[in-house]
């Protein structure tokens, strides 16, 4: 029999969000563009980002409930990713910034298709695209994750993947 405790011991103070955000400064994740369409129509740049299961094919993200990409997600009930590859970094910098514009007019300028499935901003010249019906969510702390069925997978570009490490973006090697 296995039990998950929690909270502060004289031995282990409580973990603060700057010792988390520190710590894990030092796990390089890959960065994705999480996008919306329909009535929401809206995109983020994310990096909680992971797939959950080949058979059926599902992956999950994690999103800030403050965030207006949390309510696109409920309200329109799937969503699609565009996997970024190391040229990427003004798109990824351009969907982290709070102070763009919302709506269609952040996408004004940009190379972008809706996905045949959900209508979702794909990027063009992306690593791969992917188009997901929300399965399910759970929440947990001030994030939700969503857990999408994948319904599309595409591939793209053999080019280096975008990552994140330490606070700034980085590229990976080329594939092969």
């Amino acid at each position: 029999m296995s039990s998950v405790t929690s909270g502060e011991t004289a031995a282990h103070p409580r973990t603060t969000p700057a010792d988390l955000r520190e710590a894990m400064s030092r796990f390089a994740t890959g960065v994705i563009v999480l996008s919306v369409g329909g009535d929401n129509i809206h995109a983020m740049t994310a990096n909680a980002f992971s797939s959950v299961s080949l058979t059926p094919p599902t992956v999950l993200c994690c999103v800030s409930h403050s965030a207006v990409m949390h309510k696109a997600i409920m309200s329109e009930g799937r969503f699609g990713v565009s996997v970024l590859g190391a040229e990427h970094e003004s798109l990824a910098r351009h969907f982290a910034d709070k102070k763009r514009p919302l709506g269609a007019e952040q996408f004004d300028g940009l190379a972008w298709e809706p996905g045949p499935l959900t209508r979702s901003p794909l990027l063009h010249g992306a690593l791969a695209w992917l188009e997901c019906e929300l399965a399910t969510y759970h929440d947990s702390g001030d994030h939700s994750i969503f857990i999408g069925d994948v319904v599309s997978a595409r591939s793209g570009s053999d080019g280096a993947g975008l990552l994140f490490l330490r606070g700034g973006f980085q590229a990976t090697p080329p594939a092969g």
